[in-house]
């Protein structure tokens, strides 16, 4: 196949929704941030919508495979052109029940029982039907009578309708008011924007590649694929893939604009596009008399004496006590919210909101996002040379412990959230004051190399680490997914590399440093935060 030529492991632009590819853009991460919301607070209804192509059901597959089946019990259903009847089978079914009866009455108290058991249990049940724009008045108003299923304080099932943009229409008619009523949660997916599309471009390059970029995109290529997709993942998909054949028949490996252009004639869909560059037109003439009108008033001003501006005088330096009780102003729930929010904004993660009632921890918030959880004992400077976004520990006296989200260093101090009495940056001999050592770090397992359990998985673990241990040097053996010594002595020569301990072990700081200095994977950093 044409994208084995380029080493791709798999089509980096296949057009079927596949949850390993999920990259979240800032729609995906609000409307991903909103579903997890919901069904964690058990708001009973909700509702996704979006046009064709914006990678709804991309988000819902993903999120039901991050949900854990300890705590969750979920079932998808996809064909909505359904009876009320066929549907009820079809949801009995997919969450184990007998659904070979004809009767309605048996269904749903089998239904029923099952709910009641897995609420008894402390299970939250999750039904999402997907291309609920087509479902019919009548099923709507059974899914209606389905969500009835409840105990006195809770909703028995979270029930989440996803739809193209005529769902919003469907559910507004008079007849289905009541069930419109019932829906607690919306959100509208919209498209991308320029930069997440070039972020998203790159991503499904890397990740089909193992983390290289055998394929590059030109900037030109990308503004003539944005202006056609309008940021829709599904367009962009199509363009990229013909883009990538291109590149195959001649032998390039960057696809250049005339190159993009051709793959956007032959989609055979320039036409439909014509009204869009109409308006981009008249924007652009608006912007021309924006920027004359600017430059007029620059000009203007120039012609006028300037008013010195006073030398800006440097913030009073924060004593341990104003530090310690910024820091304790907040709950240790909403503390931990907040810093943790911050490190995962800095890995494009939706935030994590709180439950009211339920406590969270790190490491939980942590696997809820997809992220790895890793603990240091070091100070500033260690935290600096894992150069990783950190929360770091501090005991209030009185209040217990809290955490600071690290963001970003640079020569004048560190980023910090929460800020503290109303300051957002610290100087390094601020921070000393506040925090003594000992911090954890966010990091992501690109590869799932730590979480491989079965054998078969393990020895695909430690070939893809003996191929990230190659790209940096320090192992020249074969990729046979051996883990004895000469593994175990590339490891090790790459910890002493990185001054961190020397064990021969992949453990998370050495796994967190690797995927950074292999390259290709893009991990956020503190410095470049900072710059």
């Amino acid at each position: 196949m044409y994208w084995e030529h380029f080493g791709f492991k798999e089509p980096p632009f296949a057009l079927t929704p596949n949850p390993a590819f999920l990259f979240l853009s800032s729609p995906h991460q609000e409307a991903f941030a909103h579903l997890l919301f919901a069904i964690e607070s058990r708001a009973g209804f909700i509702e996704l919508s979006g046009e064709v192509g914006t990678g709804k059901t991309t988000i819902v597959r993903t999120l039901l495979n991050q949900l854990d089946p300890q705590s969750y019990r979920t079932a998808l259903i996809f064909n909505p052109t359904l009876s009320p009847l066929g549907l009820l089978k079809e949801i009995n079914d997919e969450f184990g029940l007998a659904s070979a009866g004809d009767e309605m009455r048996d269904l749903h108290q089998a239904l029923n029982r099952f709910l009641l058991e897995e609420n008894r249990a402390g299970r939250t049940v999750v039904l999402v039907i997907d291309e609920a724009q087509n479902l019919s008045v009548e099923v709507l108003e059974h899914i209606r009578l389905i969500s009835n299923l409840e105990t006195d304080s809770d909703k028995l099932i979270q029930i989440v309708l996803v739809g193209q943009p005529e769902l919003k229409k469907l559910l507004a008619r008079p007849e289905l008011r009541q069930l419109d009523q019932r829906i607690t949660v919306r959100y509208h997916l919209k498209p991308m924007c320029f930069a997440d599309s070039c972020d998203y471009i790159r991503h499904r390059i890397r990740f089909a590649a193992s983390g290289r970029e055998p394929l590059a995109f030109s900037p030109g290529a990308v503004k003539r694929i944005f202006r056609y997709s309008g940021g829709l993942p599904r367009l962009i998909n199509g363009v990229c893939d013909r883009a990538l054949l291109l590149a195959y028949t001649r032998g390039c490996k960057e696809v250049s604009p005339s190159m993009a252009a051709l793959s956007i004639a032959d989609l055979g869909k320039g036409a439909s596009r014509r009204p869009r560059r109409a308006l981009q037109g008249v924007a652009a003439s608006l912007l021309l008399v924006s920027l004359a009108a600017a430059a007029f008033m620059l000009l203007r001003g120039a012609e006028e004496p300037q008013a010195k501006t006073p030398p800006q005088q440097a913030a009073p330096v924060l004593s341990r006590e104003a530090l310690l009780n910024a820091l304790g102003a907040l709950s240790e729930q909403e503390n931990l919210h907040a810093a943790v929010n911050a490190v995962l904004s800095r890995w494009q993660a939706p935030p994590v909101l709180p439950v009211p009632g339920q406590a969270a921890t790190l490491r939980t918030l942590a696997r809820q996002r997809g992220v790895t959880a890793t603990r240091i004992a070091g100070n500033l400077d260690a935290v600096a040379r894992l150069d990783a976004p950190a929360l770091l520990h501090v005991a209030v006296p009185g209040a217990g412990p809290r955490m600071l989200a690290l963001t970003a260093i640079d020569k004048d101090g560190v980023s910090v959230v929460p800020s503290l009495a109303g300051r957002s940056k610290l100087t390094r001999e601020e921070l000393a004051l506040l925090w003594s050592g000992g911090a954890t770090l966010f990091w992501k397992d690109f590869h799932a190399i730590s979480s491989r359990v079965k054998p078969a998985e393990k020895v695909e673990g430690v070939r893809r680490l003996q191929g990230l241990l190659k790209q940096v040097g320090c192992y020249n053996g074969p990729l046979d997914g051996n883990p004895g010594s000469k593994t175990k002595a590339a490891i090790a020569e790459f910890q002493g590399r990185e001054q961190v301990l020397v064990d021969g072990q992949a453990t998370g700081q050495t796994l967190l440093l690797l995927y950074r200095r292999a390259g290709g994977f893009f991990p956020p950093a503190l410095h470049r935060a900072a710059e």
